[in-house]
Protein backbone atom coordinates (compact mmCIF):
# COMPACT_ATOMS: atom_id res chain seq x y z
CA UNK A 1 0.00 0.00 0.00
CA UNK A 2 1.40 3.36 -1.01
CA UNK A 3 1.70 6.31 1.37
CA UNK A 4 -1.17 8.03 -0.45
CA UNK A 5 -3.43 4.97 0.03
CA UNK A 6 -2.49 4.66 3.68
CA UNK A 7 -3.19 8.36 4.21
CA UNK A 8 -6.58 8.08 2.45
CA UNK A 9 -7.57 5.09 4.61
CA UNK A 10 -6.49 6.96 7.73
CA UNK A 11 -8.52 10.02 6.75
CA UNK A 12 -11.60 7.88 6.09
CA UNK A 13 -11.15 6.22 9.47
CA UNK A 14 -10.90 9.57 11.25
CA UNK A 15 -13.97 10.82 9.43
CA UNK A 16 -15.87 7.71 10.56
CA UNK A 17 -14.98 8.27 14.22
CA UNK A 18 -15.77 11.98 13.98
CA UNK A 19 -19.11 11.20 12.35
CA UNK A 20 -20.01 8.68 15.04
CA UNK A 21 -18.99 11.08 17.78
CA UNK A 22 -21.12 13.82 16.21
CA UNK A 23 -24.10 11.47 16.02
CA UNK A 24 -23.65 10.62 19.70
CA UNK A 25 -23.33 14.24 20.79
CA UNK A 26 -26.33 15.25 18.69
CA UNK A 27 -28.30 12.53 20.47
CA UNK A 28 -27.34 13.91 23.88
CA UNK A 29 -23.96 12.45 24.84
CA UNK A 30 -21.66 14.87 26.66
CA UNK A 31 -18.55 12.83 25.91
CA UNK A 32 -17.73 10.08 23.40
CA UNK A 33 -14.71 7.80 23.15
CA UNK A 34 -13.59 4.70 21.24
CA UNK A 35 -11.45 1.70 22.17
CA UNK A 36 -10.82 -1.91 21.31
CA UNK A 37 -12.89 -4.75 22.71
CA UNK A 38 -9.96 -6.70 24.13
CA UNK A 39 -10.56 -8.36 27.52
CA UNK A 40 -10.23 -6.07 30.54
CA UNK A 41 -7.54 -8.09 32.27
CA UNK A 42 -6.66 -5.54 34.96
CA UNK A 43 -10.30 -4.92 35.81
CA UNK A 44 -10.91 -8.65 36.23
CA UNK A 45 -7.89 -8.97 38.51
CA UNK A 46 -9.17 -6.07 40.63
CA UNK A 47 -12.65 -7.60 40.88
CA UNK A 48 -11.22 -10.97 41.91
CA UNK A 49 -8.99 -9.29 44.51
CA UNK A 50 -11.96 -7.39 45.99
CA UNK A 51 -13.97 -10.61 46.18
CA UNK A 52 -11.11 -12.49 47.81
CA UNK A 53 -10.84 -9.74 50.45
CA UNK A 54 -14.61 -9.71 51.04
CA UNK A 55 -14.77 -6.06 50.01
CA UNK A 56 -17.69 -6.68 47.64
CA UNK A 57 -19.88 -7.43 50.68
CA UNK A 58 -21.97 -9.96 48.77
CA UNK A 59 -22.63 -7.50 45.93
CA UNK A 60 -23.53 -9.20 42.66
CA UNK A 61 -23.51 -6.97 39.58
CA UNK A 62 -20.14 -7.36 37.82
CA UNK A 63 -18.86 -9.37 40.79
CA UNK A 64 -21.16 -12.27 39.97
CA UNK A 65 -19.36 -13.35 36.79
CA UNK A 66 -16.12 -11.39 36.44
CA UNK A 67 -15.02 -13.35 33.40
CA UNK A 68 -18.24 -12.31 31.63
CA UNK A 69 -18.30 -8.63 32.56
CA UNK A 70 -14.64 -8.17 31.58
CA UNK A 71 -14.78 -10.04 28.27
CA UNK A 72 -16.69 -7.99 25.67
CA UNK A 73 -16.92 -10.86 23.19
CA UNK A 74 -19.09 -12.73 25.69
CA UNK A 75 -21.62 -9.89 25.49
CA UNK A 76 -21.40 -9.56 21.70
CA UNK A 77 -19.84 -12.33 19.63
CA UNK A 78 -16.91 -11.10 17.56
CA UNK A 79 -16.96 -7.67 19.20
CA UNK A 80 -13.97 -5.65 18.02
CA UNK A 81 -14.64 -2.13 19.23
CA UNK A 82 -16.42 -0.22 21.96
CA UNK A 83 -18.04 3.20 21.74
CA UNK A 84 -18.22 4.75 25.21
CA UNK A 85 -20.68 7.52 26.02
CA UNK A 86 -21.23 9.70 29.07
CA UNK A 87 -24.14 11.92 30.06
CA UNK A 88 -23.89 14.52 32.80
CA UNK A 89 -26.37 14.26 35.65
CA UNK A 90 -25.45 16.88 38.25
CA UNK A 91 -27.67 19.85 38.92
CA UNK A 92 -27.47 22.67 41.44
CA UNK A 93 -28.71 21.66 44.87
CA UNK A 94 -32.42 22.54 44.80
CA UNK A 95 -33.94 25.00 47.22
CA UNK A 96 -36.55 23.54 49.52
CA UNK A 97 -39.83 25.09 50.55
CA UNK A 98 -39.61 26.16 54.19
CA UNK A 99 -40.74 23.33 56.47
CA UNK A 100 -38.07 22.77 59.09
CA UNK A 101 -40.14 20.22 60.96
CA UNK A 102 -40.74 17.72 58.18
CA UNK A 103 -38.07 14.96 58.32
CA UNK A 104 -36.62 14.80 54.84
CA UNK A 105 -34.29 12.21 53.34
CA UNK A 106 -31.60 12.96 50.76
CA UNK A 107 -31.42 11.21 47.40
CA UNK A 108 -28.05 11.01 45.61
CA UNK A 109 -28.00 13.23 42.54
CA UNK A 110 -27.64 10.39 40.01
CA UNK A 111 -31.11 9.22 41.05
CA UNK A 112 -32.89 12.57 40.76
CA UNK A 113 -33.95 11.68 37.23
CA UNK A 114 -33.87 8.71 34.85
CA UNK A 115 -30.50 9.30 33.23
CA UNK A 116 -29.86 5.83 31.86
CA UNK A 117 -32.76 5.89 29.39
CA UNK A 118 -31.43 8.89 27.42
CA UNK A 119 -27.92 7.43 27.60
CA UNK A 120 -29.18 4.16 26.14
CA UNK A 121 -31.12 6.01 23.45
CA UNK A 122 -28.12 8.14 22.47
CA UNK A 123 -25.84 5.12 22.13
CA UNK A 124 -28.64 3.44 20.21
CA UNK A 125 -28.48 6.26 17.65
CA UNK A 126 -24.80 5.51 17.12
CA UNK A 127 -25.66 1.83 16.82
CA UNK A 128 -28.32 2.53 14.20
CA UNK A 129 -25.71 4.21 12.03
CA UNK A 130 -23.38 1.22 12.34
CA UNK A 131 -26.13 -1.32 11.70
CA UNK A 132 -27.15 0.57 8.57
CA UNK A 133 -23.60 -0.04 7.37
CA UNK A 134 -23.96 -3.78 8.02
CA UNK A 135 -22.33 -4.08 11.46
CA UNK A 136 -23.74 -5.76 14.54
CA UNK A 137 -24.09 -3.79 17.78
CA UNK A 138 -25.23 -4.11 21.37
CA UNK A 139 -25.88 -1.26 23.79
CA UNK A 140 -24.75 -1.96 27.36
CA UNK A 141 -26.06 0.57 29.90
CA UNK A 142 -26.50 -0.03 33.64
CA UNK A 143 -25.83 -3.66 32.84
CA UNK A 144 -23.64 -6.32 34.42
CA UNK A 145 -22.41 -7.38 30.99
CA UNK A 146 -19.54 -4.88 30.94
CA UNK A 147 -17.29 -2.98 33.34
CA UNK A 148 -18.32 0.49 32.20
CA UNK A 149 -15.65 2.43 34.09
CA UNK A 150 -12.85 0.32 32.66
CA UNK A 151 -14.22 0.89 29.16
CA UNK A 152 -14.39 4.65 29.76
CA UNK A 153 -10.77 4.78 30.94
CA UNK A 154 -9.58 2.66 28.02
CA UNK A 155 -11.50 4.88 25.59
CA UNK A 156 -9.58 7.88 26.92
CA UNK A 157 -12.49 9.93 28.21
CA UNK A 158 -11.37 9.95 31.83
CA UNK A 159 -9.16 8.57 34.59
CA UNK A 160 -9.80 6.57 37.75
CA UNK A 161 -10.10 8.92 40.69
CA UNK A 162 -9.07 7.90 44.18
CA UNK A 163 -12.78 7.58 44.95
CA UNK A 164 -12.90 4.85 42.24
CA UNK A 165 -15.18 7.08 40.15
CA UNK A 166 -14.10 7.98 36.62
CA UNK A 167 -13.34 11.69 36.25
CA UNK A 168 -13.45 13.50 32.93
CA UNK A 169 -10.81 16.23 32.43
CA UNK A 170 -12.22 19.59 33.40
CA UNK A 171 -15.65 18.10 34.11
CA UNK A 172 -15.36 15.77 37.07
CA UNK A 173 -17.37 12.64 37.81
CA UNK A 174 -21.01 13.77 37.60
CA UNK A 175 -21.70 11.36 34.72
CA UNK A 176 -23.44 8.09 33.97
CA UNK A 177 -21.49 5.82 31.64
CA UNK A 178 -22.54 3.37 28.97
CA UNK A 179 -21.08 1.48 26.04
CA UNK A 180 -21.91 0.25 22.56
CA UNK A 181 -20.25 -2.98 21.48
CA UNK A 182 -19.79 -3.60 17.77
CA UNK A 183 -18.05 -6.03 15.46
CA UNK A 184 -16.85 -3.09 13.36
CA UNK A 185 -13.12 -2.45 13.64
CA UNK A 186 -13.42 1.23 14.53
CA UNK A 187 -9.96 1.39 16.14
CA UNK A 188 -6.90 -0.80 15.84
CA UNK A 189 -5.24 0.56 18.96
CA UNK A 190 -6.51 2.14 22.13
CA UNK A 191 -6.05 5.90 22.51
CA UNK A 192 -3.56 7.32 25.00
CA UNK A 193 -4.87 7.26 28.52
CA UNK A 194 -5.92 10.41 30.32
CA UNK A 195 -3.32 11.58 32.81
CA UNK A 196 -4.18 11.16 36.49
CA UNK A 197 -5.62 14.48 37.58
CA UNK A 198 -5.87 13.71 41.30
CA UNK A 199 -2.25 14.33 42.25
CA UNK A 200 -1.68 14.33 46.01
CA UNK A 201 -5.32 15.24 46.76
CA UNK A 202 -7.08 12.83 49.13
CA UNK A 203 -10.24 14.75 49.94
CA UNK A 204 -12.48 11.85 48.93
CA UNK A 205 -10.65 9.46 51.24
CA UNK A 206 -10.81 11.90 54.14
CA UNK A 207 -14.37 12.99 53.36
CA UNK A 208 -15.99 9.56 53.28
CA UNK A 209 -18.29 9.40 56.34
CA UNK A 210 -17.50 5.74 57.02
CA UNK A 211 -13.89 5.60 55.75
CA UNK A 212 -15.04 3.18 53.05
CA UNK A 213 -12.30 4.26 50.62
CA UNK A 214 -9.61 2.12 52.18
CA UNK A 215 -6.92 2.93 49.59
CA UNK A 216 -6.80 5.09 46.46
CA UNK A 217 -9.35 3.60 44.09
CA UNK A 218 -10.41 0.85 46.52
CA UNK A 219 -13.86 0.99 48.11
CA UNK A 220 -14.81 -1.51 50.81
CA UNK A 221 -18.52 -2.06 50.16
CA UNK A 222 -18.97 -3.32 53.73
CA UNK A 223 -18.59 0.31 54.80
CA UNK A 224 -20.00 2.16 51.78
CA UNK A 225 -23.33 3.83 52.58
CA UNK A 226 -24.45 3.67 48.95
CA UNK A 227 -24.17 -0.10 48.97
CA UNK A 228 -25.49 -0.62 52.49
CA UNK A 229 -28.69 1.18 51.48
CA UNK A 230 -29.14 -1.34 48.66
CA UNK A 231 -28.01 -4.47 50.46
CA UNK A 232 -30.36 -6.96 52.06
CA UNK A 233 -30.30 -7.69 55.78
CA UNK A 234 -29.88 -5.56 58.87
CA UNK A 235 -28.39 -2.12 58.38
CA UNK A 236 -25.08 -2.26 60.31
CA UNK A 237 -25.54 -0.50 63.63
CA UNK A 238 -22.03 0.98 63.50
CA UNK A 239 -22.95 2.96 60.36
CA UNK A 240 -26.49 4.06 61.22
CA UNK A 241 -25.60 7.44 62.69
CA UNK A 242 -23.21 8.10 59.79
CA UNK A 243 -26.08 7.47 57.39
CA UNK A 244 -27.59 10.77 58.50
CA UNK A 245 -30.47 11.72 56.23
CA UNK A 246 -29.41 9.67 53.20
CA UNK A 247 -32.10 7.38 51.80
CA UNK A 248 -30.58 6.46 48.44
CA UNK A 249 -26.94 6.79 47.51
CA UNK A 250 -24.22 9.02 48.92
CA UNK A 251 -22.52 11.89 47.09
CA UNK A 252 -19.93 12.81 49.73
CA UNK A 253 -16.83 11.60 47.88
CA UNK A 254 -17.95 13.52 44.80
CA UNK A 255 -19.07 16.64 46.65
CA UNK A 256 -15.60 17.20 48.12
CA UNK A 257 -13.76 16.47 44.86
CA UNK A 258 -12.17 19.71 43.52
CA UNK A 259 -12.92 19.00 39.81
CA UNK A 260 -16.56 18.46 40.69
CA UNK A 261 -16.76 21.65 42.70
CA UNK A 262 -15.43 23.61 39.72
CA UNK A 263 -17.95 22.08 37.30
CA UNK A 264 -20.36 24.80 36.16
CA UNK A 265 -22.90 22.24 34.95
CA UNK A 266 -24.20 22.31 38.52
CA UNK A 267 -25.74 25.68 37.72
CA UNK A 268 -28.46 24.45 35.37
CA UNK A 269 -31.86 25.03 36.98
CA UNK A 270 -34.42 22.27 36.93
CA UNK A 271 -38.10 22.76 37.73
CA UNK A 272 -39.52 20.39 40.33
CA UNK A 273 -36.11 19.01 41.27
CA UNK A 274 -36.57 19.47 45.02
CA UNK A 275 -39.27 16.81 45.07
CA UNK A 276 -36.79 14.29 43.67
CA UNK A 277 -33.71 15.37 45.62
CA UNK A 278 -35.51 15.16 48.99
CA UNK A 279 -38.29 12.80 49.98
CA UNK A 280 -40.49 12.69 53.05
CA UNK A 281 -39.27 10.12 55.57
CA UNK A 282 -42.72 9.78 57.05
CA UNK A 283 -44.27 9.21 53.63
CA UNK A 284 -41.81 6.36 53.07
CA UNK A 285 -43.08 4.81 56.28
CA UNK A 286 -46.76 5.58 55.74
CA UNK A 287 -47.27 4.78 52.04
CA UNK A 288 -48.39 1.35 50.84
CA UNK A 289 -46.23 -0.94 48.70
CA UNK A 290 -47.74 0.08 45.38
CA UNK A 291 -47.30 3.78 46.07
CA UNK A 292 -43.67 3.34 47.13
CA UNK A 293 -42.80 1.38 44.00
CA UNK A 294 -44.61 3.87 41.78
CA UNK A 295 -42.77 6.82 43.32
CA UNK A 296 -39.34 5.27 43.66
CA UNK A 297 -39.32 2.53 41.04
CA UNK A 298 -36.17 3.94 39.40
CA UNK A 299 -34.18 3.11 42.49
CA UNK A 300 -32.49 -0.24 42.90
CA UNK A 301 -34.61 -2.04 45.49
CA UNK A 302 -33.63 -5.64 46.28
CA UNK A 303 -36.33 -8.04 45.09
CA UNK A 304 -38.49 -4.97 44.39
CA UNK A 305 -39.53 -5.32 48.02
CA UNK A 306 -40.43 -2.02 49.76
CA UNK A 307 -39.44 -3.44 53.16
CA UNK A 308 -35.86 -2.44 52.36
CA UNK A 309 -36.95 1.15 51.76
CA UNK A 310 -38.79 1.08 55.07
CA UNK A 311 -35.74 -0.33 56.85
CA UNK A 312 -33.65 2.55 55.53
CA UNK A 313 -36.38 5.07 56.36
CA UNK A 314 -36.45 3.90 59.98
CA UNK A 315 -32.72 4.55 60.29
CA UNK A 316 -33.11 7.98 58.69
CA UNK A 317 -36.09 8.72 60.96
CA UNK A 318 -33.90 7.96 63.97
CA UNK A 319 -31.44 10.59 62.71
CA UNK A 320 -33.93 13.25 61.62
CA UNK A 321 -37.19 12.71 63.53
CA UNK A 322 -36.72 15.02 66.52
CA UNK A 323 -39.79 17.19 65.97
CA UNK A 324 -41.37 19.97 68.03
CA UNK A 325 -44.33 20.53 65.74
CA UNK A 326 -47.23 18.62 67.38
CA UNK A 327 -48.56 17.15 64.13
CA UNK A 328 -45.14 15.96 62.97
CA UNK A 329 -44.35 14.57 66.43
CA UNK A 330 -47.64 12.68 66.39
CA UNK A 331 -46.82 11.15 62.99
CA UNK A 332 -43.33 10.18 64.14
CA UNK A 333 -44.75 8.46 67.20
CA UNK A 334 -47.45 6.73 65.13
CA UNK A 335 -44.79 5.41 62.74
CA UNK A 336 -42.77 4.00 65.62
CA UNK A 337 -45.83 2.37 67.19
CA UNK A 338 -46.80 0.85 63.85
CA UNK A 339 -43.39 -0.64 63.06
CA UNK A 340 -42.92 -1.97 66.56
CA UNK A 341 -46.08 -4.03 65.94
CA UNK A 342 -45.50 -5.34 62.40
CA UNK A 343 -44.88 -9.02 61.69
CA UNK A 344 -41.49 -8.33 60.06
CA UNK A 345 -38.88 -8.79 62.80
CA UNK A 346 -36.22 -6.99 60.77
CA UNK A 347 -38.36 -3.86 60.67
CA UNK A 348 -39.26 -4.22 64.35
CA UNK A 349 -35.56 -4.33 65.20
CA UNK A 350 -34.88 -1.09 63.33
CA UNK A 351 -37.92 0.52 64.91
CA UNK A 352 -36.51 -0.35 68.35
CA UNK A 353 -33.30 1.45 67.48
CA UNK A 354 -35.19 4.43 66.12
CA UNK A 355 -37.35 4.68 69.25
CA UNK A 356 -34.25 4.69 71.42
CA UNK A 357 -32.58 7.42 69.34
CA UNK A 358 -35.68 9.59 69.49
CA UNK A 359 -36.12 9.25 73.24
CA UNK A 360 -39.22 7.08 72.91
CA UNK A 361 -38.00 4.15 75.00
CA UNK A 362 -41.38 3.93 76.75
CA UNK A 363 -42.82 2.52 73.51
CA UNK A 364 -40.55 -0.51 73.77
CA UNK A 365 -42.69 -2.14 76.44
CA UNK A 366 -44.82 -3.40 73.54
CA UNK A 367 -41.95 -5.59 72.30
CA UNK A 368 -40.25 -6.47 75.61
CA UNK A 369 -41.17 -10.13 75.19
CA UNK A 370 -40.40 -10.35 71.48
CA UNK A 371 -38.67 -13.66 70.75
CA UNK A 372 -36.81 -12.80 67.56
CA UNK A 373 -33.01 -12.65 68.05
CA UNK A 374 -32.66 -9.46 65.97
CA UNK A 375 -35.17 -7.67 68.15
CA UNK A 376 -33.60 -8.98 71.34
CA UNK A 377 -30.19 -7.69 70.25
CA UNK A 378 -31.63 -4.21 69.74
CA UNK A 379 -33.51 -4.35 73.05
CA UNK A 380 -30.35 -5.31 74.90
CA UNK A 381 -28.68 -2.30 73.38
CA UNK A 382 -31.41 -0.14 74.88
CA UNK A 383 -30.99 -1.34 78.45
Amino acid sequence: MTYRCRRACHDDHVRTLDELAQIGRAAGLDSVGFCTAAPFVEARAAIEARKAAGQHAGMDFTFRRPEYSTTPTMALRDARSIVVGAIAYRRREPRLAPNPEEPLATVASYAWEEYYAPLKAALGEVGSHLRAAGWRTRVVVDDNALVDRAAAVRAGIGWYGKSSNVLLPGRGSWFVLGSLLTDAALVEHDPPGVADGCGPCRRCLDGCPTEAIVAPGVVDARRCLSWLLQARGTFPVEHRVALGDRIYGCDDCQEVCPPNRRDDRQERPEAGLAARARVSVLALLEDDDQTLLERHGRWYIPDRDPRWLRRNALVVLANTGHATDPDIARRVRAALVHYLAVDDAMLVAHAVWAARCLGQEHLLAAVADHTDPQVQVELVGVR
